[in-house]
């Protein structure tokens, strides 16, 4: 695991090392083991090294014998050592026991046909001395981060937009529309980034560049959605099948040098996880997890419950409404653009904790988007059920013209009818995917835009969806969401999270379940299986079932919820405003004047649960004065 940076000019100047040490320094913190430095007159990159696999001989950047290609990796690659012997085969010989010198060989081997081959979670950089050629890859889920920029002739990229800082005369003017998609939806998404001409580089996908000419992006690794019958397997089948790639996924990603541990929250993701492990390890599993004072949102005792039952060596730490500012202010300068994921806070918080006693974690992260797990497929289901009824669709509009901010006044089962109906408005189902996602309600969007908006002539579900899914999107309603949720949400929110929280604790935190070749079975698991009736993640819990203690896989799915509508009703509102009022935001003209102090009045008072857009805002405020300024 490491943090990797490079620039390359294409104008024929050297390439100082001292800026490549720069650029690396600033990723201090997700390699703390190790660096390393290669200039090539005017290229030049290197990293930052979290030894995990092969401690003494991983050091990169890495070199073929020859010299002409050089390497440097973020992640780990499951399958190197099936890969080492079949490049053994072919003559290639090697120096190490790391997967990084698998991935140098691979590519001098297989070139950039190498990136399918490999299973793992990876940003790589491959520089062709000869050719003068620069290669960057990520890994077909987007569990590793990589951004790059093409600003007059140069090219530079790094592992987190903070690692391009040191480059000289990059721009890094803030992206009006990518301010706006924040605020609407809480987080960026891919290709964009928070600043104008710096972008994500997109899951499953290579980035080529040369002395001369444009970059060349290609896919090489797209999600394929192709559920097949039940058939003769049966369900009983199928849940076999299941339970025997969990164990297979998992064990290939217990391989490591260090510690290992994981995450359990008690929910049926990484209680799966976690069940694996006991079952696959000799010893007993380490876990963690977050409890909360407030008893609504607190699962650690059905955690606990689970870790006893599994015999894990159990870890708790308790987030308090106290806790919050001071991990916030930390929390901002992580992200390196605003990031409005709440469940960011227990996850940083988990993340030290587990580090405190391992290097490496495991997460159940991906199981929602694989299996059919999150509220909305539901929701989904049943709008559509409910617009083949006779007369349906008429009432339904009809509901959709009620204000939105009936929603903060009414009961949840009245704001769920009210949700459904201005969900079926909208008549294409990665909007209605978007809509489901905004942190608030138009009406108060444009109460916050006032006449600022970016971009004012289409809204932004709909922009936002030609511009994300283009004609990629299945037909099945329940199949484009879960494509939109493991393409779009998945890299840009979930993984995003996760990586950033635990790479500034010096953590690597694995995904069992988002292997790619899980996923690609996963893509193949009959619709049914996934979610039955009422009941999501179907198969996986039947999976597990006999794992874990009798009942537990049936409480209703809450996740890393956090109680921020509760906490801004206290000292944690008033820390929103001095944030707010501190940023200068308010004073670059962005926002109508007064807006956010309007919101928080009326959440206060319980008019409306403006949680969502009140943190949404705050961590803007947060990270408005830490901005990249050249």
């Amino acid at each position: 695991m490491c943090g990797i940076a490079g620039w390359y000019r294409r104008d024929g100047r050297a390439v100082a090392p001292g800026i490549i040490q720069a650029m690396c320094d600033t990723l201090r913190h997700r390699g703390p083991d190790d660096e390393g430095v290669l200039t090539d007159r005017d290229f030049g990159f290197g990293m930052r090294r979290l030894a995990v696999v092969d401690i003494a001989g991983g050091h990169q950047p890495m070199r073929t014998a020859t010299g002409r290609y050089s390497v440097i990796c973020n992640g780990e690659i499951y399958n190197f050592r099936q890969l080492r012997q079949e490049l053994q085969r072919l003559g290639h010989r090697f120096h190490s026991h790391c997967d990084t010198e698998v991935v140098l060989e691979g590519f001098a081997a297989w070139r950039d046909a190498l990136w399918p081959k490999l299973e793992g979670m990876f940003a790589i950089a491959v520089w062709d001395s000869q050719e003068r050629e620069l290669f960057l890859a990520r890994d077909p889920l987007g569990i590793k981060p990589l951004y790059w920029t093409r600003q007059g002739t140069a090219l530079a990229f790094g592992s987190e937009l903070k690692a391009l800082g040191p480059v000289p005369e990059l721009d890094f003017s803030p992206d009006q529309q990518a301010i706006e998609q924040f605020v609407t939806l809480g987080v960026i998404l891919a290709p964009r980034s928070i600043y104008r001409n710096i972008y994500k580089l997109p899951p499953g996908t290579q980035l080529r560049i040369g002395a001369t000419g444009a970059p060349a992006i290609r896919q090489f690794w797209r999600l394929s959605l192709a559920p097949q019958e039940v058939g003769t397997l049966g369900d009983a089948g199928w849940i076999d099948a299941c339970r025997t790639r969990l164990l297979d996924t998992v064990e290939r990603h217990l391989i490591a040098d260090v510690p290992i541990g994981a995450f359990l929250s008690g929910g049926v993701d990484s209680s799966a996880v976690v069940a694996a492990m006991s079952r696959l390890s000799s010893q007993p599993v380490r876990t963690f997890t977050i409890g909360f004072a407030h008893p609504r949102f607190d699962e650690s005792l059905i955690a606990a419950e689970v870790a006893r039952h599994l015999g894990c060596i159990h870890r708790v730490v308790t987030l308090r409404p106290e806790d919050m500012a001071p991990m916030l202010a930390q929390l901002a300068t992580v992200y390196d653009e605003p990031f409005a994921d709440e469940s960011a806070i227990p996850t940083w918080l988990v993340s030290r904790l587990a580090r405190e006693d391992v290097t490496v974690a495991l997460s159940g992260d991906g199981g929602d988007e694989l299996f059919a797990g999150y509220r909305r497929y539901r929701s989904e289901r049943l709008l559509n059920s409910l617009k083949r009824l006779p007369g349906a669709q008429l009432v339904l509009t009809s509901l959709s013209h009620l204000p939105h901010h009936a929603f903060g006044i009414a009961g949840p089962r009245w704001q769920h009818v009210l949700k459904l109906a201005h969900d079926s408005a909208l008549t294409s189902v990665a909007e209605r995917d978007l809509a489901k996602q905004y942190r608030t309600s138009s009406a108060v969007l444009l109460r916050l835009w006032g006449d600022r908006l970016p971009s004012p002539a289409l809204p932004g579900y709909r922009r936002w969806a030609a511009e994300l899914f283009g004609e990629h999107l299945p037909t099945d309603p329940l199949l484009a969401m879960l494509y939109a949720d493991t393409t779009v949400w998945l890299p840009d929110d979930m993984l995003t999270k996760v990586d950033r929280a635990s790479m500034a604790h010096s953590l690597e935190v694995r995904v069992p379940l988002l292997s790619h070749r899980f996923v690609d079975w996963a893509a193949t698991v009959p619709t049914s299986l996934k979610l039955r009736g009422n009941t999501g993640k179907f198969i996986l819990r039947r999976a597990i079932a006999d794992w874990l203690p009798p009942n537990i896989l049936d409480r209703p799915k809450q996740g890393f919820a956090v109680p921020i509508a509760h906490w801004l009703q206290g000292p944690l509102g008033e820390h929103a405003l001095e944030i707010w009022q501190g940023s200068g935001i308010e004073d670059a003209g962005l926002f109508a004047r007064g807006a956010l102090y309007t919101l928080l009045r009326e959440h206060r008072t319980r008019i409306a649960d403006h949680s969502r857009i009140i943190f949404t805002l705050l961590m803007l405020a947060y990270w408005w004065p830490t901005k990249l300024t050249r």
